[in-house]
């Protein structure tokens, strides 16, 4: 009888072990560190515990089944990297796209990930935002931003954090989930936002919805440089000639009736958004060159018919006249810039032609129908036909200008009307590098075309030919500016 309750008591005391053994190694789990970041003693509480959330404190909605299976489909996304040795048990890993990813990360091993939320619910998720992730630079093994940059606001401040806490030198990794970056635009406005960053490989992958998205996966390097656009000389374009290849072919054969043909032409006009995906820029700039009145362009065309994919844009009104200026101090968002554009910066003579109705007509002096007006050479009067009234006016250094308020990382559509100082002014944007900051341009050029009053006569008011207007559209496609020919 001694012996079997000696037996006993040993075989009590085993199991009683065990539990604490198990016991042990379940604190290690929640806590986060220990032997629990060893893979083999969480393959030890694998069959018992499925998932590491039943193992973590937290709010009840971490524990729906709408949360569980969002934490299967990240798992699923991820399990590749870790299968290819971007992540390991010890990295640090931070995830920009809610507490389901760091609950993924930790179910595969990774048990010291984290989420980025706007408010702090241990022991998953920090607070942060996406102009401030809390960590220190160079900090992070692998950021995995998932849909984040789809949904953000602030795509250039979130990719530029996420880029500040990533280790350098090809150890540091992003995972970036998009619906975007499917052409050669859309992902080159991405890798734009990630100067720091090298595209280490992309693939293919279904989305929860069905849709399909494109995973991209990307090294810091402290060597990566993009470039600057030098003069005549736009770097990385080759993106925005695939997207030119693709729009409407110019106007080969001068037009006999080129009022007729090139208002026509504008029902051809592949726009930029409809080819491509504008989503990864930093801001969305819409620039009248020769604005007139708000009606002329900005709220009759680009306001209603550009496609602009919900995009807001900010709208500078480059116009010289005086007559028109009052019509802008009650638009909002809009900026007028009360000067002409020209090469550099200086004051200058204008010259305002005749509009509809008899010289000297009161219409002629109204907005509506004031006639167009044009930088006067400094040696006197301008070739053809002259109104007589001339204004000394401000002017400014558009390419400078363009250069000080615009960059790569924008989005920048111009409309150009500035009756024949086109071919001043597009030379000087080409010879400064200016022009590459120019994503889409409505360009109406001034020649000596054909009149619709007097059949066979030219119009004395322009020397350019429309050989020379041709030859200027083709210079802006080759450098990477997508022109339509306006009218």
């Amino acid at each position: 009888m001694r012996r079997v309750s000696f037996t006993r008591a040993v075989l009590l005391l085993g199991v009683v072990a065990l539990g604490l053994w198990l016991l042990s190694v379940e604190f290690a789990v929640v806590g986060g560190g220990g032997s629990a970041a060893d893979p083999a003693v969480r393959a030890a509480v694998a069959g018992r515990r499925t998932h590491a959330q039943a193992a973590v404190r937290s709010p009840d909605a971490w524990r729906t089944r709408e949360w569980r299976r969002e934490v299967d489909r990240h798992a699923a996304v991820l399990r590749r990297h870790l299968a290819d040795g971007m992540l390991a048990a010890s990295s640090v890993a931070v995830c920009l796209g809610g507490a389901q990813e760091a609950m993924a990360l930790r179910e595969l091993g990774v048990v010291g990930a984290v989420a980025v939320t706007r408010k702090r619910s241990p022991p998953l998720a920090v607070a942060g935002n996406d102009r401030r992730l809390p960590f220190p630079d160079s900090s992070v093994d692998f950021v995995f931003a998932g849909r984040a940059l789809d949904r953000t606001k602030r795509q250039a401040d979130l990719a530029s954090e996420a880029a500040r806490i990533m280790k350098p030198d090809g150890h540091g990794h992003l995972v970036v989930l998009t619906s975007g970056a499917g052409d050669a635009y859309s992902l080159r406005s991405l890798q734009a936002l990630l100067p720091s960053l090298r595209l280490f490989r992309s693939r293919v992958i279904n989305g929860a919805d069905g849709s399909t998205l494109r995973e991209l996966v990307f090294r810091k390097h402290a060597d990566v440089s993009n470039g600057n656009n030098s003069a005549g000389n736009c770097t990385n374009r080759d993106h925005k000639l695939e997207i030119i290849g693709l729009a409407e072919p110019l106007i080969q054969q001068e037009p006999a009736k080129p009022w007729l043909a090139l208002k026509r032409n504008i029902k051809n006009i592949r726009y930029l958004p409809a080819l491509a995906d504008i989503g990864f820029k930093r801001r969305y700039v819409y620039i009248d060159v020769g604005a007139r009145s708000y009606g002329s362009s900005i709220g009759s065309w680009f306001r209603k018919q550009y496609p602009r994919q919900n995009h807001t844009f900010e709208v500078f009104a480059v116009e010289a006249d005086p007559a028109f200026h009052a019509d802008y101090a009650r638009r909002k968002g809009v900026t007028l810039l009360p000067y002409a554009a020209w090469v550099r910066n200086e004051t200058l003579s204008f010259e305002i032609n005749d509009g509809p109705g008899k010289k000297g007509d009161h219409n002629a002096r109204k907005p509506n129908g004031r006639g167009m007006g044009r930088i006067r050479p400094a040696a006197g009067s301008m070739d053809g036909v002259s109104s007589g009234e001339v204004r000394r006016i401000p002017a400014f250094d558009l390419a400078e200008w363009l250069k000080r308020t615009v960059s790569e990382l924008d989005y920048v559509v111009m409309k150009m009307d500035v009756e024949g100082t086109e071919f001043d002014l597009i030379p000087r944007m080409i010879d400064t590098g200016a022009i590459c900051l120019v994503d889409e341009l409505f360009l109406e050029c001034h020649y000596n075309r054909w009149q619709r009053c007097c059949p066979g006569e030219r119009s004395p008011k322009y020397s350019n030919t429309y050989g020379e207007c041709l030859d200027l559209s083709i210079s802006l496609r080759n450098s990477g500016v997508l022109v339509h020919q306006w009218w």
